[in-house]
C-alpha cells in the first residue's frame, strides 16, 4: 500500500503553459501563495518548508518538497498538501509534484519569519530557545 503522504502527482493542469522557461524562484513564489487555513500566515513565512528541490525527469521537471505542519494532528493536512501540489504542478516545466510532510524537526514558533511573526501581533524573539539555567548571554 502507497503512503499518501509520498504520493506524488502526474496531473498536470490545463493552465500550465509547457513552453514557458522554468525558474526555481517560482516554486518559492508559489508557496508563498499557500496559507494555513487556521492561522493567516503563508506556510513559507510560518517556517513550514524545510526543503525544496526541481529534478530534471523525462518531460520536463518534478519538483520534491519536505514540509511540516504546526502540529501533527492539524486537521487541515491534506488541504494544505493538497494545494500545495496543485500550485506546483500549474508551473512551467513541471510534470511531477512529490510533497513529503515530515515531522523530524518539529516544528515551533521560532521557525517562523520575522514577518510572520509581526503579522501575527508576536514579538520579534517569540518562540526563541531559553538559554539552559545558569548559562549567561553575551550582549553587545
Amino acid at each position: 500500500m502507497t503512503d499518501p503522504k509520498q504520493q506524488t502527482s502526474n496531473a498536470s493542469p490545463p493552465n500550465a503553459d509547457p513552453s514557458a522557461p522554468f525558474r526555481e524562484e517560482t516554486i518559492w513564489e508559489q508557496l508563498k501563495t499557500v496559507r494555513d487555513p487556521e492561522i493567516p500566515v503563508n506556510i513559507v513565512d510560518l517556517g513550514l518548508i524545510y526543503s525544496v528541490a526541481a529534478v530534471q525527469v523525462e518531460g520536463g521537471k518534478r519538483v520534491e518538497i519536505k514540509m511540516s505542519l504546526t502540529a501533527p494532528g492539524c486537521s487541515m493536512s491534506n488541504v494544505i498538501k493538497a494545494e500545495v501540489e496543485r500550485k506546483l504542478a500549474a508551473l512551467p516545466g513541471v510534470t511531477q509534484v512529490k510533497v513529503d510532510v515530515v515531522f523530524d524537526p518539529p516544528w515551533n514558533p521560532g521557525m517562523m519569519s520575522e514577518a510572520a511573526k509581526l503579522q501575527l501581533g508576536l514579538d520579534s524573539d517569540y518562540g526563541a530557545t531559553q538559554p539552559a539555567p545558569g548559562a549567561f548571554k553575551i550582549l553587545r
